[in-house]
């Protein structure tokens, strides 16, 4: 027999956590749940319950294997829909990573009129600063912030952040305004990094020849969340160069708390992709999130006004 033979025993038991009432709710004897889930069990290798007298639990394992067989049925239930017509609405669920700002700023705010217009849709909405791995996290699609490295995986492009360079009025009453890029040298940085242990900050420039250039500068701190990046600058603690279309960064600009910098010297802009593992067949559902938020996100990135 197949593994699908053996999930509806499974999802019963991991629904429930007793074997008993799952046999009552699909009216079949115990012992054939049992030996549904000890098939199973020797199919897949690995133990998926930890029994007790007490109570019935997953393992780690029977929840990794619960999580993606969600997905198998949810793939299965769209196969009988295939041909369907697209004003269909969506079911199953979707996993993507996105950095908190594109979240609270961009998808958040526009998730209730989706989810009304497809309630059997589930979005799992992991948002985070840090590089995800999509294919070991088991993550449909991220979307990405800065250049795209691992060539195993399939970028696509939304749009680029236009960037800006910015300190406090707290760090000009402490260093003075920079006023040129020979200046910096006295200047700092505070310094962003995806993973601790970097010893380098650099300023990003565009050239008068319009080449984009590095420049070390001091750094005496590091931050790994966009969120810390904003409190050091507000702090005084240096100068930050970030999207110039965040919501809080413009407001920050209106109320004078923010000051651009270095307005002559344009900073390179930051591509905005959507990264995700070379499946040859996207499920239907996914294809549409990814279009979904690519017609959300890309207007939102050429706008000067904040979000």
């Amino acid at each position: 027999m197949t593994i699908t033979h053996y999930l509806p025993s499974f999802f019963r038991v991991a629904e429930t956590s007793s074997f008993t009432q799952a046999a009552e709710d699909l009216g079949i004897p115990k012992a054939s749940v049992s030996n549904a889930i000890k098939q199973l069990e020797i199919h897949l290798g690995t133990r998926l319950f930890h029994r007790t007298t007490r109570k019935v639990v997953l393992t780690q394992d029977g929840e990794v294997f619960l999580e993606r067989s969600k997905d198998l049925m949810a793939d299965l239930d769209e196969l009988s829909t295939l041909f369907h017509q697209d004003s269909q609405p969506l079911s199953g669920r979707v996993r993507v990573d996105m950095p908190i700002a594109i979240a609270r700023e961009m998808v958040i705010p526009a998730l209730p009129a989706l989810l009304a217009q497809h309630p059997a849709l589930e979005l799992e909405l992991s948002s985070t600063d840090r590089k995800v791995d999509p294919v070991r996290e088991g993550i449909d699609f991220v979307i990405r912030v800065g250049n795209t490295e691992d060539d195993t995986l399939i970028a696509r492009k939304i749009g680029d952040y236009e960037m800006i360079s910015c300190v406090s009025p707290e760090y000009i009453k402490r260093y003075g305004d920079p006023k040129s890029i020979e200046s910096l040298s006295q200047h700092q940085l505070i310094g962003y990094v995806g993973h601790f242990g970097k010893r380098s900050a650099y300023f990003e420039y565009v050239d008068a020849a319009g080449e984009a250039q590095l420049l070390s500068m001091p750094c005496s701190l590091f931050v790994n969340s966009t969120d810390a990046y904003f409190a050091a600058c507000l702090a005084g603690l240096g100068i930050i160069q970030v999207p110039n279309v965040s919501g809080g960064l413009q407001k920050a600009i209106r109320k004078g708390r923010l000051i651009p910098i270095l307005t002559q010297h344009p900073v390179p802009t930051m591509p905005v992709t959507i990264v995700y593992a070379n499946r040859r067949h996207l499920p239907k559902r996914v294809q549409f999130m990814m279009d979904w938020m690519v017609g959300l996100i890309r207007p939102k990135l050429d706008s000067k006004d904040g979000l």
